[in-house]
């Protein structure tokens, strides 16, 4: 790839960076990952908003218990009779309490029902924090490989950099011919783009780590790594998946909801009793009612069936979650494997590569190399220190991946 053509890339890159210059000023080491991740758990907004899903949930469900309210009535009958021979009736003032029961077993649907939302809820909060540790995880590894390919681009800068000199001065002395100096100037040049690349690049990665803990401190380096760490390819079975676990939660809670809308068409009672007191002849009557509503109208039809309609789909959803999560984890495991695999390779090209760098170095100083092959050794060994960080850090995505699909946390923070 030319400098021309990464040109674009660069400039995104120097902008994103610029966007966190304000607070580079307070950077500091960010702690270690599960430090991190602790830390993370109380203060980042993603994490905040799953637990206030679960406290609405668990509101609701409070809710639910509630019982209709008694209705106190009073009724004044005959208010314009004065008590005059040959008018009205007397005044009849009647006080009264009236209770709706509930019948049918509604409270207890409403009941399940709550309980059933809150499992839910709570489901959807494991399968937010999986998914935001592994996240964390991965911005973490890649905040350290952009650190580790910043170093090694300055390495490269500063190797192009004598390369660059030492071709001038082989030039003066008559041993190379000028166009090998523009070549290493050129490359020099394109080492220095690549070092101000890479460092808008660590600064991104760095922003973004502190962004996704919600961390007023943009941090400049990680106090552990992940790269290095070993992989632990070890998978729960499918009933600890927490992506099935939250849809068949929720298929649950689709069920008590088919279950309080079909007992909405049975009526309620309501009942009730009060004092009369008739002003005629001074006198105190007690009074009691019962009332049902006829459902001639309105037997709770349409919503029952969008309620069971509903069912339906989320049992779809967790047939499908179950599809889902096993091809997931088949295929993390399968990129964990093939991760371990290219990590293990890469090392070993990259110890070849810092061999053949020694070597054209003691070749070159001896007189026995040109300045040509010292360079394309120096461009071999970056490039392989480069495949080796990306192998660990296609590891480190593989790990947070199956952890996220069993319900572990990554590393064992």
């Amino acid at each position: 790839m030319s400098f021309k053509s990464r040109r674009p890339a660069l400039t995104g890159l120097l902008l994103l960076a610029s966007l966190s210059g304000a607070a580079a000023a307070s950077a500091e080491p960010a702690p270690s990952y599960a430090a991190l991740l602790a830390e993370a758990r109380a203060n980042a907004p993603r994490l905040a908003e799953a637990d206030a899903d679960l406290a609405q949930a668990q509101g609701l469900a409070r809710q639910a218990a509630a019982r209709p309210n008694p209705v106190l009535g009073l009724d004044v009958e005959n208010l314009s009779n004065t008590g005059s021979p040959g008018g009205l009736d007397p005044r009849q003032t009647t006080a009264s309490i009236a209770q709706t029961l509930e019948l049918g077993g509604k409270r207890s649907a409403r009941l399940a029902a709550g309980r059933a939302d809150v499992a839910a809820a709570q489901a959807r909060g494991d399968v937010s924090r999986g998914e935001f540790a592994a996240q964390l995880a991965v911005a973490y590894a890649e905040a350290e490989a952009s650190a580790a390919k910043l170093a090694q681009s300055e390495d490269s800068l500063a190797a192009a950099e004598a390369d660059a000199g030492a071709a001038r001065e082989l030039v003066k002395a008559g041993r190379e011919a000028e166009l090998r100096a523009l070549q290493a100037a050129s490359e020099r040049d394109a080492a220095r783009a690549e070092r101000d690349e890479a460092q808008a690049a660590r600064d991104a990665a760095f922003a973004k780590l502190a962004a996704l803990v919600g961390s007023p401190v943009v941090f400049d380096s990680t106090s552990e790594s992940l790269l290095n760490r070993a992989s632990s390819l070890s998978a729960g079975g499918e009933g600890s998946m927490p992506a099935i676990a939250a849809a068949r939660a929720e298929r649950d809670a689709a069920a008590a909801r088919v279950r309080v809308e079909a007992r909405q068409a049975v009526p309620d009672v309501t009942v009730s009793a009060g004092v009369r007191r008739l002003q005629g002849d001074d006198s105190t009557a007690f009074v009691a009612g019962l009332s049902v509503p006829l459902p001639l109208f309105n037997q709770n039809r349409g919503a029952t069936d969008a309620a069971r309609a509903a069912l339906s789909a989320r049992e779809a959803r967790l047939r499908q979650a179950e599809f889902d999560a096993q091809a997931d984890l088949r295929a993390a495991q399968s990129l964990a494997r093939s991760a371990a695999s290219r990590v293990e390779a890469a090392s070993a090209g990259e110890a070849a590569a810092t061999e053949a760098y020694r070597l054209a170095r003691l070749g070159y100083d001896a007189g026995r190399l040109p300045l040509l092959e010292l360079s394309s050794a120096r461009r071999a060994l970056a490039a392989a220190k480069v495949r080796t960080l990306d192998a660990r850090l296609a590891r480190v995505r593989a790990e947070a991946d199956i952890a996220r699909l069993t319900g572990r946390t990554p590393f064992g923070a």
